[in-house]
This record gives C-alpha cells, structure tokens and sequence, in this order.
C-alpha cells in the first residue's frame, strides 16, 4: 500500500503546482523529477473532467484515479500487478524507448497496483537472469544485420559429368527479431558474398543501419580489432545501400553470437532435414532452402510468445530503410595506370580517358555491361563494357593543342620509323599488320621509338633486321639484342676480309683416303 500512495500522493502533488501552485511544465518537472509527458497527461485530464484544485482535495484516491484514468484498473488490491516482462523486454527493442518510460505507463495503466520504478528496475533484471544468456544483449529494431557463413557445405553433383561441388551457405540474422535469412551459392567469393547481400536486403524488404560480418577476406581485406580495412567493393554495396558495415573483432565471437545462433539453427532445421537429398544443381538446393526457410521464422519461441515473423513485423521491417530504385550489381575494381595513348585495358579490350589525365592513376569499376574511371572520386570515363578484343575512344577523350604528342595512327607510325631505317619499317608494319586491331601494337611502337632516347637510330635499324630476319614481333626481343650488343656483333662479322677458299695448306676430303 506505500506504493500505492506514492504514486497517489505524486499525482497529487502533480495536480496541486499546477492548478494550484501556477508552476509551469517545467517547473513541476524538475521538482518531482517526472517526465514533462506524464505531467500534460495528468493536467490535461484534470481539464477535461473540469475539476479544480477545491475539488481534487475532497476525493480519495480511487475516485481520482477514476477521473484522470478512467480506462486503468482502478481498484484498490493488496496484490500488486507484475509486468509482462516479454512485452517489455519487446518494446525496450524499439528506438527511444527507456524503462523510465515503460514504468510511467505501466503505473498509468495500474495506478493503484503498480511497483516502485526501482522495483519494477529489479524485477526486469532477475526476470532476464532467468532468460538464455544471449538475450542478454539488447538489439535495437532494425539496426543490425548479422551475417556469416555457415562451416556445413552442401554436396551438388553435375548430372553430366558427375562432378562434385560443394555449396556454400550464406545466413543473415537481424538483431531484434531473430528473423533469419539463408542461400546457397558456389563460393565465397567477392561476387557471391555481395550477391547474397543484395538479396538479403530484397527478402527483408529494406536495409538495416548496420551489418556485422565475420572476418571474411571477401568482406575484410586487413582484420584489426579497432580499424580493419573493408573491401573497396563491399564498401560500395554499404554505400549503394545507404549503410555501414562493422565487422566483428578478431577472436571475439560475442560481437556476433546471432549470427553463431542462427548458423547453427540452419544446420540443425534446415540442412539437417536435407542430409538424405541428392541437389544436381544450384537452384534446386534454394528452392528446398526457401521451403523450410518459411517453417524456421514461423516456429514458435522457447521462451517468448510469438515467432521470428511475426516479431519482424512488428519491430524489425517498420524501422527498416528504404531499398533503392536499382538492387546492387558487383563491380570489380581495381587501379590502372593511363598510358600516353590515353587508353587503360581491361580484359583484353582498351578503352580511353581524358588524354589530360595521361600518366595518372584511375580507379577502374567494371560490371557485367560498363566501364567506368574515376580519378580523385570524380568519374572520368565511361565506355560499354564490350566483351571482346578491341578498343573504345571517346572523340572528346583526344588531345587537339597536344596532338603531335598524343595522336598517333598508322601513317605517322610508318613514317617515324622510315626515317629510322627500312627494317625498322617493315617490323613496325608487319607488327601492325599482325594484329586483329592496329591500335593494339600502338603501345609497342611507341615503346620502340622510346628506344631511340638510349640507342642511336642505326643500332635500332639492325636490331629490326635481326628481328625481322627471325620473326621476332615483341619488343623485349629487340631490347634484348641492343642489351647484349648482338646488333654490333653481326656488323663487325660483316666487315671482315673473305678467307681465300684455295690454299697450298688446305686440304680437302682428297687427302684423306
């Protein structure tokens, strides 16, 4: 009962500094250190009952609970009311909710048999000692994703071949509800681990502020417990999808225990159930996987009421961020340098850039259908991604002040090394000749006529000779020639004396009989 006119006597107290005293909001707050919520909730009842000051001081407390709370249970018991501490641990998931808060409407609800805040403080903490210990980190609605592989692979065998491969299961549990998500893919490899992501994020129907992975090289390049350095691609998904990415430190297995609890859920209700199937293919295995998926979210909790579905739809999808126009397609990247011919290649084919940026180092991003180079976080180019050998110049990409220097074709190659010599010509030429696209022996001749900086024309003129006389068409080889002086060896062989062929000393096959 002391409880009980605690909360009572607060309440009127509430009531007298307001309607009596003339305190504001604030005031009142900081004397009874009530929160300025419950403060207008009381007064403005007390306003719209139409009571007065005189008035409250001649009823008791049951009737002026009656009057403020008309919804409460009023009535006055020896047994005080226990929280629904599920319920409680549910809503304490949800941003900006506090136990302060909690406990105001749980003594608004029951203002007669209520708790004090420090019992009903204690209460919650010895009904969580009750609970497994992995409830005992508080997750926030829709604020982390837990991701990770599970160690269980699944045998596929190639119905032609026989062959066996072993899949990969990718799992992704969210924080608050335990809603889980799993998928088989071939490796665990940059594109398969984003792939899985970025349908992740399609089944929960949003994105999530944080994902925590396990130190996978695919996700983390250098593992460090205070700075590991994410992925260049993986921090491209978290920026497509407008999240961070806060993997797990090294050997500390708590900093993901969902991810541990729902790997192993996968194994024991999923891949467990699929031990005795024979999977001749990748799509098969994930259709079994989504089947049983849906019974894994619908199985009711042990120890609280509801399921992993139902308690992501009321705290996990609302709080949830919006997915984005275009899901998010892998992109390899890598650093290229752009040659004097303004062209950076890529799997066999060259495409251009500003010819102002010649000799800089460009950020290459390659999909299934675009190229694009980016120089200083600022694209630079972009050319369709052409899956063949060749070359794609932009015209705007092309020296016009610099020309001389830049633009190089056919014509002004040929007659560059023409005035080298003419066997420095016809290897150029027939390098040119030799490939399916010209431009693509640009670069060898430039190399050559860089060589013309370090060897005099004549010393390059006989070194083609030698190539071309031994069908040599790499450019190492004529380096190699004028490196070991080959050119000079055969000049000098060709300017000695002819030795006489008929000699009193030289016998011939005659004298031997």
């Amino acid at each position: 009962m002391t409880r009980q006119r605690t909360s009572m006597r607060k309440l009127r107290e509430i009531l007298r500094l307001r309607l009596h005293a003339g305190l504001s909001v604030r005031q009142v707050r900081d004397s009874l250190r009530v929160s300025i919520g419950a403060i207008q909730k009381v007064t403005s009842a007390a306003e719209q009952q139409g009571i007065d000051w005189p008035t409250i001081c001649t009823l008791d407390d049951s009737a002026l609970a009656q009057l403020i709370y008309p919804k409460a249970d009023s009535c006055v018991s020896s047994r005080l009311e226990l929280p629904d501490w599920t319920a409680v641990h549910k809503e304490l998931h949800k941003p900006g909710v506090t136990k302060h808060l909690l406990w105001e409407e749980y003594t608004q609800h029951y203002p007669n048999r209520c708790y004090s805040y420090a019992q009903y403080c204690h209460l919650y903490m010895e009904w969580q000692k009750k609970q497994r210990r992995s409830m005992r980190q508080t997750h926030i609605a829709g604020e982390v994703l837990f991701v990770d592989y599970a160690g269980q692979t699944v045998p596929i065998v190639c119905a032609s071949t026989g062959e066996i491969r072993f899949a990969q299961v990718f799992v992704a549990v969210m924080g608050a509800s335990n809603y889980t998500y799993a998928e088989a893919t071939l490796s665990q490899t940059l594109p398969d681990w984003l792939g899985s992501h970025a349908r992740a994020f399609s089944f929960l129907g949003g994105v999530p502020k944080l994902i925590v992975p396990d130190n996978l090289k695919s996700g983390v390049t250098k593992a460090c417990r205070y700075e590991p350095d994410i992925n260049a691609a993986y921090q491209q998904l978290a920026n497509h999808y407008g999240c961070a990415i806060m993997p797990a430190r090294p050997r500390k297995p708590k900093d993901k225990a969902k991810a541990e609890v729902g790997v192993q859920i996968i194994e024991r209700w999923i891949l467990a159930r699929l031990r005795h199937h024979t999977f001749f293919s990748l799509a098969e295995l994930n259709h079994c996987i989504s089947a049983l998926l849906k019974d894994v979210n619908s199985r009711p909790f042990k120890q609280f009421t509801g399921n992993r579905q139902e308690w992501f739809e009321q705290l996990d999808k609302p709080a949830l961020g919006r997915l984005p126009r275009e899901p998010y397609q892998y992109t390899y990247i890598k650093m290229v340098k752009l040659n004097i011919d303004y062209h950076v290649q890529y799997d066999e084919h060259l495409y251009s850039a500003p010819h102002q940026l010649v000799g800089e180092k460009l950020e290459l991003h390659a999909t299934d259908n675009l190229i694009t180079l980016y120089f200083q976080n600022k694209r630079g180019a972009s050319h369709p991604r052409i899956h063949r050998r060749g070359i794609s110049t932009t015209p705007e990409h092309m020296p016009i002040r610099h020309e001389k220097h830049h633009k190089w074709n056919r014509g002004r190659l040929m007659n560059w090394a023409k005035d080298i010599g003419s066997d420095t010509l016809a290897w150029v030429v027939r390098l040119l000749d030799s490939k399916a696209h010209e431009q693509q022996s640009y670069r060898v001749c430039l190399g050559l006529l860089n060589l013309t900086r370090q060897y005099p024309p004549e010393r390059i003129n006989q070194a083609c000779a030698i190539a071309n006389q031994q069908q040599l068409d790499r450019l190492k080889n004529i380096k190699s020639i004028l490196s070991s002086n080959l050119d000079t060896l055969v000049q000098e062989d060709d300017n000695l004396p002819a030795l006489p062929q008929q000699h009193e000393n030289i016998r011939g096959p005659n004298s031997f009989h």
